[in-house]
């Protein structure tokens, strides 16, 4: 067989968006261990069975391939941090992190959408990988909303609508986008701004944006919103997204600027010039986040670019 290329190969695997998970259980000695994950499956409702994809490379493999019994918590959408924590190395992860233990003693993520208490029935060994099949003893769930992953990212479903489905008649809609350290900027009268449109029909806002950017000559991918917010004045409902992507045929209006230069800029909004002030930010850092609010006040939630 033709050899994969296992970059490519993970690029497609995370084209299927999934949720996120933490999974949980005890080793021999009775530390609690838990590791993150979006391999989870439910498998049968007669009996009731799941399974989930443990890692050869975990620390803590030998314990899960081993154990009696485990629990699978499902991260609500405000759970970032927490499937930080367990995806990262070298800490006790459960010293920052609330949760009880069920009756077995396996502990259970407080917060969690759902969590599924198992006895292990199976581990099969699955290339760098096992699957591991647990028959459900009990389980609990709550109102809410998931914490999605997708293409290397979070996304929740109740932030992105605040986005996608905006009441006002009038939606502003831009990008973000980086290439080669520059952010790519339009000249207005009034100052610069990202690449946007006005946008009438909403009901497909991102691949309406894409189209829109399309005959702009450039081509983008679009990533999570960063930026949601009402401008009551003009009754516009405005949506900023982080892309990737490349410019072929741009108007003369449009600059690349590097980094450092953006907070120098005059911009076409205050609001403007404060998302691109917390963009310049946070790109150095990597720690980005969502802004929803107006453009007096709003609120920001954290989320993680990348693997």
């Amino acid at each position: 067989m033709t050899k994969l290329d296992p970059r490519a190969l993970r690029d497609a695997f995370g084209s299927f968006m999934t949720g996120v998970t933490v999974v949980t259980a005890c080793a021999p000695d009775g530390t609690a261990i838990g590791f993150t994950a979006n391999s989870f499956t439910s498998v049968s409702l007669d009996p009731p069975m799941l399974l989930v994809c443990p890692g050869k490379f975990l620390s803590t493999f030998e314990a899960f391939s081993c154990c009696q019994h485990f629990a699978v918590n499902i991260l609500a959408e405000d759970q970032q941090d927490i499937s930080n924590t367990f995806a990262r190395r070298g800490e006790d992860r459960f010293a920052s992190v609330a949760h009880t233990r069920n009756h077995r003693g396996v502990p259970l993520i407080e917060g969690a959408l759902a969590s599924f208490s198992c006895i292990s029935r199976q581990c099969l060994p699955a290339g760098d990988h096992a699957i591991l099949l647990g028959e459900v003893e009990e389980f609990q769930h709550g109102d809410g909303r998931g914490l999605g992953y997708f293409r290397g990212q979070y996304f929740s479903l109740g932030l992105e609508r605040s986005a996608l489905d905006p009441g006002a008649k009038v939606v502003t809609c831009g990008v973000i986008l980086e290439i080669g350290g520059r952010v790519l900027l339009e000249k207005t009268d009034k100052g610069f701004r990202p690449p946007q449109v006005n946008l009438n029909d909403h009901s497909l806002l991102r691949q309406s944006l894409i189209d829109a950017m399309a005959r702009q000559g450039i081509s983008v991918k679009l990533g999570p919103a960063y930026s949601v917010f009402d401008d009551a004045g003009n009754r516009t409902h405005c949506a900023y997204f982080l892309a990737t992507g490349s410019v072929n045929a741009a108007p003369e209006n449009l600059h690349g600027i590097a980094l450092k230069e953006l907070a120098g800029l005059d911009y076409a909004s205050p609001a403007i010039a404060q998302m691109m002030t917390r963009y310049m930010h946070e790109q150095r850092t990597g720690d980005f986040s969502l802004y929803l609010g107006s453009t007096d006040r709003g609120d920001v939630h954290k989320f993680a670019l990348g693997d």
